[in-house]
This record gives C-alpha cells, sequence and structure tokens, in this order.
C-alpha cells in the first residue's frame, strides 16, 4: 500500500534552502519515491494561511518511506532544511 510525506513548510533563508531543493529530488527517487506536490502556492478555501509551501511525496509503502526519511543519503539535507526552513512533516498510509 502507498505511503505519503506531507510537508508544510516556511522557508527562512531562500538561498540556504536551493541547495536541498536541488539535492533531494535524487535521494527520493532512490527509495522509490516521486513527488505529488511541489512547492505550489496553496489556495486557502477554508482556514487561514499558516505556511506558503506544500510538498507531498509517494512512496511504494511506508517501509520504503521510512527507509528515505532515516537514510544517511537525506541526513545531511534535513540538517539543511532545518536550517533553512520551519517545517512541519508526516507520515501516512494511503488507502
Amino acid at each position: 500500500m502507498a505511503a505519503y510525506i506531507h510537508a508544510a513548510i516556511e522557508i527562512t533563508d531562500a538561498s540556504g534552502y536551493e541547495e536541498y531543493r536541488a539535492r533531494v529530488p535524487a535521494v527520493i527517487a532512490q527509495y522509490g519515491g516521486r513527488y505529488l506536490i511541489r512547492g505550489a502556492p496553496p489556495v486557502y478555501l477554508e482556514g487561514s494561511p499558516a505556511t506558503t509551501r506544500f510538498v507531498m511525496l509517494e512512496f511504494p509503502d511506508m517501509a520504503r518511506l521510512r527507509a528515505f526519511f532515516d537514510s544517511p543519503e537525506y541526513a545531511p539535507l534535513v540538517a539543511i532544511r532545518q536550517r533553512c526552513a520551519r517545517s512541519t512533516i508526516i507520515a501516512i498510509d494511503g488507502v
């Protein structure tokens, strides 16, 4: 069953975040992931704006998602993201 990462991101250092954006797609693909949403500005239908960037990734299953998220390849990119943005990231099993 597919599994998803949903990330709400507010970039605080745009130039620093560019390195993350450039390097992360290859690591996502290495673990079987693909983008469903990547950074398009949201249209709020209800509620108030809380962030400026959304990302949704799909992986074949939760095991591959966790392998990506906990991987040694992704660890240095996490440090970049945490330095350059505020993020809320959740993992969700599909149906």
